[in-house]
């Protein structure tokens, strides 16, 4: 605990201390087999809030509890009063491959809601998920509602390559099937030197003292695994990111994790050409 409340200190005072920027706090690749790092750059130990990162793990919640079936079952209207914050693109009629691709609000709230507080804290123990606080902000009764929006639940990109190292290799304490259904939502980039991405973004802001969003540092996730010629691995990134009033956080570290990936897969022994 000593060292978590020591890094996080650090990680506080550098954030502070150097000039308004997008920066990388921490990228990880590790092994889906053993979750064994092969890369760690940064601080990756301290947890943040997953933001939309955690409709990953909501899916396969919902695929395993039956409350959704496929990706375009079940397909639930948007209803006056529901979030709306991306505009047209989430006050429509919405399946779970809408929800995974414009990244709706609602429907994760419409999902919790289903599973209830007890069903999203026992799945989140069973997957290690951070520290698996479905709680919310203290005393709002709102953990259905925003427990992972920059509120109780909290990861680290460490856990965040954890989690996803049981999905790849479909370790998770769920059916088999939960777990592909879900997988088959994440985003799919395909890179020039042959690696394909699959992947989720996330994007939230920190909370001043006053309660209001400080939309200076936001957080930027993304996290997923890459796949070439049988090889998998599995990755996190997360970025401080003060570009505010110019949308999520969460696309900006996609595309530079994007930008830096040559780099990356050649310090993991995956030349980008070979």
């Amino acid at each position: 605990m000593r060292r978590v409340a020591a890094a996080a200190l650090t990680l506080a005072m550098t954030l502070l201390s150097q000039p308004s920027a997008a920066r990388t706090i921490c990228t990880v690749i590790a092994r889906p087999d053993t979750g064994a790092a092969l890369l760690a750059e940064g601080t990756c130990d301290v947890r943040a809030t997953p933001a939309s990162t955690f409709k990953v793990a909501l899916a396969v919640m919902a695929y395993d509890a039956g409350i959704l079936t496929d990706a375009h079952s079940p397909a639930w209207p948007y209803r006056a009063g529901y979030v709306d914050w991306s505009g047209a693109a989430w006050r429509q009629p919405t399946d779970p491959a809408g929800w995974m691709k414009h990244s709706v609000v609602w429907y994760s709230q419409q999902i919790a809601i289903r599973l209830g507080a007890e069903g999203l804290a026992r799945y989140g123990r069973a997957f290690s998920y951070g520290n698996a606080d479905f709680s919310g902000d203290p005393g709002q009764d709102n953990g259905l509602e925003r427990s992972w929006i920059a509120s109780s639940l909290q990861i680290s990109p460490d856990e965040q390559v954890a989690f996803l190292a049981r999905l790849v290799s479909r370790t998770l304490p769920v059916s088999a099937q939960a777990m592909d259904k879900a997988a088959s939502l994440l985003e799919q980039r395909a890179l020039p030197d042959g690696w394909m991405l699959h992947g989720k973004t996330g994007g939230a802001y920190p909370r001043r003292a006053d309660g209001s969003f400080d939309r200076t540092r936001g957080w930027g996730w993304f996290v997923g695994w890459a796949e070439r010629d049988g090889r998998r691995v599995v990755f996190a990134r997360l970025d401080q990111d003060e570009s505010a009033g110019k949308g999520s956080p969460g696309p900006r570290t996609r595309d530079a994790f994007i930008a830096d990936w040559s780099r990356l897969a050649g310090s993991i022994g995956a030349p980008a050409n070979d």
